[in-house]
């Protein structure tokens, strides 16, 4: 665990990766300091054999509200350059999350706006509890989700993502949950238990490297046509075959042994 004086904090226990926004006084906001450490902290986790899930979650009542109001005053003083650098600082976090080697679980306890949805967004499952909000404000206050708008259109489509972004209001848990938007809507004394039942879930039944191979093509095949895209997943077929994961589990499987990975 990390000094409780820095944006985040970090854990590893159980084979399971924490990464915990630490901001609760600004309402976990996002700014430079704390997308550079969810970063560091996510390619520390990606090389850590001790780790197998990443659970983000939050300190305080919100989970994330989007971008510190002092730091977007800071930025309006910036150039077109400085400001696309720090757009591209952003830009790297939710990718680095969306094509993580290994699964990402959002524990969303209070609510996530703007910014924080799009943290929200572009892991591969959520928890939230009842009472959590969700939304993307922007546009009433002159602004553009831009950059989660690339990955909410794969996670919601088109029509549903047009009225998030274009509509600006706040949505409950459930109505987020009836879009797709999140996984789970769960009571609020059970957020922390079913969230790591599902994470050991995943940790026990699965392959690493299936789960793995499975992010990587769910994010790659999209954006290729219907052949290349059946070409590649024939190819990552056999590629799969090869791996020492499959062999010991399709060995496990026909000699009916229980298998723990």
């Amino acid at each position: 665990m990390k000094n409780m004086n820095q944006p985040i904090l970090t854990q590893v226990q159980d084979r399971i990766g924490t990464i915990i926004l630490n901001r609760a006084d600004k309402r976990n906001a996002l700014n430079s300091e704390m997308v550079e450490e969810i970063k560091i902290a996510l390619s520390s986790f990606s090389t850590n054999p001790d780790v197998k899930v990443v659970i983000i979650k939050a300190e305080g009542p919100a989970f994330c509200a989007g971008a510190d109001l002092g730091y977007l005053q800071q930025l309006q003083s910036n150039t077109y350059d400085e400001n696309l650098e720090d757009s591209r600082n952003l830009k790297d976090l939710f990718y680095q999350i969306y094509t993580f080697p290994k699964v990402v679980i959002a524990q969303i306890q209070g609510h996530a706006l703007a910014g924080g949805c799009g943290l929200a967004t572009v892991c591969d499952f959520s928890f939230a509890v009842e009472e959590a909000k969700f939304g993307y404000t922007e546009v009433k206050i002159g602004f553009i989700p831009a950059i989660v708008k690339v990955f909410l259109l794969r996670k919601i489509g088109e029509g549903k993502a047009k009225q998030l972004l274009l509509d600006g209001d706040l949505i409950t848990a459930q109505e987020a949950k009836e879009m797709g938007l999140i996984n789970w809507v769960v009571k609020s004394d059970e957020l922390e238990e079913k969230v790591n039942s599902y994470a050991q879930k995943l940790i026990r039944q699965n392959s690493g490297q299936s789960m793995r191979l499975t992010k990587e093509m769910i994010a790659l095949v999209q954006e290729k046509s219907l052949v290349d895209g059946l070409d590649y997943a024939a190819q990552m077929n056999a590629r799969a075959r090869g791996t020492e994961d499959c062999q010991k589990g399709i060995a496990a499987f026909l000699n009916k042994e229980k298998l723990t990975w």
